[in-house]
């Protein structure tokens, strides 16, 4: 308190007792005009049995998670951070008693899988053929269908998945290069990567990347203040005095990546994003008990809790970033 106040006196921060005020204001909901989408999800798990272990699934084997239970909890995540923009659907729960494919064309065994954990040494290159699994799950044709809009890849640790990566034709990079080969979907959809030995923490991460990915296009011509994500992703460390928000990996005190812990007081102006147009708030001191104390599901939420979600739009660019994070072919 004596900090800010000695800042305040020299002009350089907020009155602590308004800055407590302003942390105090409860976050505001979608305005009026913002709609709600549902877009559907064809769930792919790749559990595979493993007959030397009395047939319990790997997921059962190494006691990993549902990638059902997760699912639901992230589908509840995403609708509240998206103040119910993106309520999620799962139209269908493919289980594939099998290991996918790499892109060399190896595939695990059980026994190869089995010694390869207990090794800790694990085939390269690691990435899953995609083409082999647009083919195998018939993803163009359901795309051009109008069957499904995304898909979700659940699987065991090393299955080799990018955490998104984007078809269809124009698609551009969504934290891995577009998917070449796809150009025939109808439209651009996206095929998230989630491992069910991880939590809801890291698929939120995975989402964070992918938004980062289409906001970034989205403002890629936008220069200056203007550049409102440039603005939104502002942390202490680059920026000093002038923290906003941060980026996944980077809450505004963060001195490293991943640094969601750290006790550190910095001026931020975080909240401001809660009354998105006006941005003409005032910043105020945060640390990390802002966003969970180092917790990456609660730093996440608190993240993405601040993306402008009403309706409007300015210099043709939506005052709901959800529109962008959800449907790349609103990009």
């Amino acid at each position: 308190m004596m900090r800010e106040l000695l800042r305040w006196l020299r002009g350089t921060g907020a009155h602590p007792l308004e800055a407590g005020r302003a942390a105090a204001q409860p976050t505001p909901m979608a305005q009026p005009g913002a709609a709600t989408v549902s877009p559907r999800v064809l769930m792919i798990t790749h559990d595979p049995v493993l007959r030397s272990q009395g047939g319990k699934t790997v997921k059962q084997h190494f006691g990993w998670n549902d990638s059902e239970g997760l699912a639901r909890e992230y589908i509840q995540d995403v609708r509240e951070v998206s103040y119910g923009y993106a309520d999620y659907r799962i139209v269908e729960h493919v289980v594939v008693d099998g290991f996918p494919v790499k892109r060399d064309g190896f595939r695990y065994t059980e026994q190869s899988y089995l010694e390869a954990w207990r090794q800790r040494r694990f085939h390269e290159p690691d990435g899953v053929d995609y083409l082999k699994l647009v083919e195998e799950f018939d993803l163009i044709g359901r795309i051009n269908r109008d069957e499904i809009d995304e898909v979700w890849l659940f699987g065991h640790p090393y299955g080799g998945y990018y955490e998104s990566i984007m078809g269809g034709p124009g698609a551009f990079w969504c934290n891995a290069p577009p998917l070449v080969g796809t150009e025939g979907a109808a439209r651009r959809f996206v095929i998230m990567g989630f491992n069910f030995e991880r939590g809801v923490g890291e698929m939120l991460e995975d989402l964070g990347h992918r938004a980062e990915s289409m906001l970034y296009k989205v403002f890629e011509r936008t220069r200056g203040e203007a550049n409102l994500f440039e603005r939104f992703t502002r942390y202490d460390l680059k920026h000093p005095g002038r923290a906003e928000v941060g980026n996944v990996h980077f809450a505004p005190n963060s001195v490293r990546d991943y640094d969601w812990g750290n006790p550190r007081m910095v001026m931020s102006r975080c909240d401001t994003w809660l009354n998105f147009p006006d941005l003409s708030g005032a910043a105020r001191p945060v640390n990390c008990r802002e966003w969970g104390d180092g917790d990456i599901r609660a730093h996440h939420r608190w993240w993405f809790k601040r993306f402008p979600h009403i309706a409007g739009e300015s210099d043709g660019i939506s005052w709901n970033w959800w529109e962008y994070v959800i449907d790349p072919n609103r990009v």
